[in-house]
């Protein structure tokens, strides 16, 4: 008895892998589409870079390195849909991801279109770290971090754990079925390379007017 290949696939050809199945799927704008096997985790990972986001109903690693930049990581426990997205500035001008207000409603609204609810929403929230020296009088840490605590408190999404502002860069992972984030706080070593990432995305943004550490889990 012959039995049917799933769409997409050849005639006796194997079925795809989560990897090949998540390389594969159209990717809506700011949407993050890196996607590789992390072996540490010995599961498949996709990386948010500094304007992305990433939702998923499946326990894979959404994985994100911030510095003064904010993670926000969703969660509907009911629906079991998670998501994280990466915003560098709490307000600007046009429709970005950089910005949180625009990062905020591309995270909740796939959230949405993935099944959750948003009265069962619940947060986790990272970053803003002073990481850059001399710029203190720019205040950016601070300023996404209370940007990002005012708005969920606006929406009524409780944050139920945080690891935000202090000094250090972040690296940060999250399992979008099961609501679990690792946050670990990176030596002073890893602040030149995160200042280098910092630095490039923000000349793509136009300026708003007006010992690796522990690693924890949230």
């Amino acid at each position: 008895m012959s039995t049917l290949a799933p769409p997409g696939t050849a005639p006796g050809a194997a079925a795809p892998t989560r990897l090949e199945r998540l390389k594969a799927e159209p990717r809506r704008p700011g949407e993050a589409s890196f996607f590789w096997y992390e072996t540490q985790f010995q599961c498949e990972a996709v990386k948010v870079l500094p304007g992305e986001y990433f939702v998923h109903t499946e326990d894979l690693l959404i994985m994100t390195t911030l510095g003064s930049c904010i993670a926000a990581c969703l969660w509907d426990a009911r629906a079991r849909v998670g998501g994280l997205n990466h915003f560098m500035l709490p307000e600007g001008s046009g429709d970005s991801g950089r910005y949180g207000a625009y990062a905020m409603e591309l995270l909740i609204n796939e959230l949405l279109k993935r099944g959750a609810a948003r009265g069962s929403l619940e947060a986790k929230v990272f970053g803003g770290g002073r990481v850059i020296q001399g710029m203190d009088s720019l205040n950016v840490g601070e300023r996404n971090t209370r940007f990002v605590l005012d708005y969920l408190k606006a929406e009524h999404i409780p944050v139920v754990s945080k690891d935000v502002l202090d000094v250090h860069p972040r690296k940060v992972c999250f399992l979008p079925a099961s609501g679990k984030a690792m946050v670990k706080r990176l030596a002073s070593t890893h602040v030149s390379e995160m200042v280098a990432l910092e630095r490039a995305a923000a000349r793509q943004v136009a300026p708003a007017r007006a010992g690796a550490g522990s690693v924890d889990l949230f």
